[in-house]
């Protein structure tokens, strides 16, 4: 398949402004081909109007029609087949088979979202009927439900350039609540980005959709990426990334004459408790299980732990051995691309520079900047230096952590305190740990959305009980999840339908419940449903 390096507006392709740019492989550092354009702020205007005038046609469609629409993404994307695999290798120099695992996960949340739509609780239908004689005053028919937002904008990840990019959950969850997509595409993998776009294309046109259901656009963040959350017709926006880029979205979102909410994931050092008792029981293995949380990816993953607290004493010594010895033995790895192999490098030298703080170890083999590499490396501080240094509390995004000795728990408590929000807290505990730990679990609930025992952070499972989210920095709202199910609630909003007439409202609020959903009605589940019958009220629940 050849590249063609333009805008996807609806059905249209669009070379856009005069500007251009090249992929460049972090492999080699060698640039790509072909050339591919920067969108003009007309070609944003354009995309956005497509996506409005799609909406009311989009957002009327069953969850059916939608259903097939992103199973339909799906098989697109697994027909690109090897294609997308090379290109998105050579972009990002992510193994091979990993891509293969990502493009499966990036299907099958496709599929996952399907699933929850076809079946139509997900709206959160409430009932409560008329009581037409109540006194001192009549209670009208009041029905609730979730509806969609209205055009999203998304931003493309570096780090998993099919699952939290074009086609990722973010574009997955919007599509399914309703919602038309804008796409910014990620500059670090336009290749990969124009082929999943086009694949999205195909699938909308295969289902008979209006084209503005979809778009994407090249270009840089601070202006097309802005002028996308800027626009009017924009209602909501996805972002996964730096802290800067998604503070700067959020903030631009707010200086709208009409705010808009921005579902940002930016920042998380994944803090690991490490308690004597676990230790004493398996050091060893924590150690080695820390090493590689620390790695995958290279460090590029947002749940990679960068935190490790435990208390002095000669078992926290003895893991600090194990882990210099495993930290050494391993290998530099390509980063995603030389942006985030330069800031990780620099924020090494930083942290190296930081008073109180000390190597443990590196790896030993160097790391080839021809290729992109960035190697691990361990350091170590007390828990009195962490807590007078705030930029110690600071994502370095890559291969490295920090180990915090502390002299006591009521010590581990005290850090917990003054931790930012993160995505995760992980706690590796005894069961006689576990009777002092109360505290600090409690505290750690205050500031993580997941909470781990006695495993490791990197890596989250796609399924419905995930949360995928946190206090800020890790997101800029806590209350709502970019993995699992739950993520479709971000793009929708509920709408008290009073005193309509049966045949008028929506068929999730109508009496006979023709979609056969999960209801609340009159307060209670509703667990009968009669076709023959018009009047809830009778209805047992």
């Amino acid at each position: 398949m050849n590249l063609h390096g333009k805008n996807i507006i609806g059905d249209k392709l669009v070379a856009g402004g005069e500007e251009s740019f090249r992929a460049r492989s972090p492999l080699d550092n060698q640039p790509l081909e072909p050339d591919f354009y920067h969108a003009s702020l007309a070609n944003v205007d354009e995309a956005m109007e497509l996506a409005e005038s799609a909406f009311a046609r989009f957002s009327a469609t069953s969850g059916a029609a939608r259903a097939v629409l992103l199973e339909r993404i799906g098989e697109e994307i697994i027909a690109l087949g090897d294609t997308l695999i090379e290109r998105c290798h050579a972009e990002t120099g992510l193994p091979k088979e990993r891509l293969v695992g990502e493009r499966a996960r990036t299907v099958s949340q496709l599929g996952m979202f399907a699933a929850l739509v076809r079946e139509g609780s997900w709206v959160d239908a409430r009932i409560d009927t008329a009581q037409p004689d109540r006194k001192p005053a009549p209670k009208p028919d009041l029905r609730r439900m979730l509806i969609p937002l209205g055009p999203v904008v998304v931003f493309g990840a570096s780090n998993f350039p099919l699952a939290f990019s074009v086609a990722g959950g973010d574009t997955a969850s919007a599509l399914a609540a309703g919602c038309p997509v804008v796409v910014k595409a990620h500059e670090a993998h336009p290749g990969t980005s124009e082929l999943v776009a086009m694949a999205i294309r195909a699938a909308v046109a295969a289902t008979g959709l209006p084209p503005g259901v979809f778009s994407m656009l090249h270009g840089a963040g601070p202006v097309i990426g802005t002028a996308l959350v800027k626009h009017s017709h924009t209602r909501a926006v996805g972002f996964t990334g730096s802290s800067a880029g998604g503070r700067a979205l959020f903030d631009a979102a707010a200086s709208r004459r009409e705010p808009i909410p921005v579902f940002a994931e930016m920042s998380s050092l994944n803090p690991v408790f490490i308690l004597p008792g676990a230790l004493r029981e398996r050091g060893e293995a924590i150690a080695e299980g820390l090493k590689v949380s620390v790695t995958l990816g290279v460090g590029q993953f947002c749940t990679k732990p960068g935190l490790f607290f435990g208390i002095n004493g000669k078992d926290w010594d003895l893991l600090e051995q194990s882990l210099a010895r495993l930290v050494e033995e391993s290998l530099p790895g390509t980063m995603l691309h030389f942006g985030i192999c330069e800031s990780y490098q620099k924020l090494i030298a930083h942290a190296a520079e930081t008073d109180g703080v000390d190597f443990v170890a590196k790896s030993k083999m160097h790391p080839n900047a021809a290729k992109t590499q960035g190697h691990t490396v361990i350091m170590k501080t007390s828990a009195h230096n962490f807590l007078q240094k705030a930029g110690l509390r600071e994502e370095v995004f890559g291969p490295f952590a920090l180990l915090v000795t502390s002299q006591s728990l009521a010590e581990l408590e005290t850090i917990a305190l003054s931790l930012n929000g993160q995505l995760t807290a992980t706690v590796h505990a005894s069961p006689e740990d576990f009777r002092e730990a109360a505290l600090l679990l409690k505290i750690l609930e205050r500031k993580a959305g997941r909470l781990i025992i006695n495993g490791f952070p990197t890596g989250v499972e796609v399924c419905p009980s995930m949360h995928h989210g946190g206090p800020y920095p890790a997101t800029t709202d806590a209350r709502f999840t970019s993995i699992g199910t739950a993520a479709v609630l971000r793009f929708a909003r509920p709408v008290c339908f009073q005193n309509f007439a049966n045949a008028y409202l929506p068929e999730a609020l109508r009496n006979d419940n023709p979609l056969g959903i999960r209801r609340l009605v009159n307060g209670n589940p509703e667990i009968f449903k009669s076709p023959e019958s018009d009047d809830l009220r009778n209805r047992e629940c």
